[in-house]
């Protein structure tokens, strides 16, 4: 079982990046940011060090699934208050392991849970419909520019 935890050829690849400057402020789309020790430049968690809430990650084909949940055609990444999206790798399977994004190296913390704000965001049911899906929380090693289209990789233990 070590083993087959330990596997993961895949790349991922960023998708979409977005600050949020502050509570209940519009996310602020970028195609790229820097993160630094203290945390994403720009983004309302910044400075709480070590916390592990620095970034904020989702997948691609989640918000797909939500969006099929709540019979829609797409959702708008920035509803879902996260900081980047990714495709192409399995964030559930980097639970307590680094992974490089563009120069940036982050440890993955645990899950991300949906807020009462998705009901808001989303529609009625989008609190329920985020549930399972709300992607990861991560800390930063190492600091770096994260760009959309950077590979999303997990490090070798």
């Amino acid at each position: 079982m070590k083993q087959l935890l330990a596997t993961m050829p895949q790349v991922g690849r960023v998708e979409w990046i977005g600050v949020r400057p502050g509570r209940r402020e519009p996310i602020k789309v970028l195609p790229s940011v820097n993160v630094s020790l203290e945390g994403i430049v720009g983004d309302r968690y910044r400075g709480k060090a070590g916390g592990p809430r620095m970034v904020t990650l989702i997948q691609q084909e989640h918000i797909t699934t939500v969006a099929s949940i709540l019979k829609l055609e797409a959702i708008d990444p920035s509803l879902l208050r996260r900081n980047v999206v990714v495709s192409g790798i399995n964030l559930q399977a980097l639970k307590k392991r680094r992974i490089q994004i563009g120069h940036a190296i982050l440890e993955v913390t645990g899950n991300c849970p949906p807020c009462s704000r998705m009901e808001e965001n989303l529609g009625s049911g989008g609190y329920n419909a985020m549930r399972g899906h709300g992607g990861i929380t991560a800390t930063v090693i190492h600091d770096g520019e994260i760009s959309c289209g950077d590979a999303v990789k997990c490090l070798a233990e």
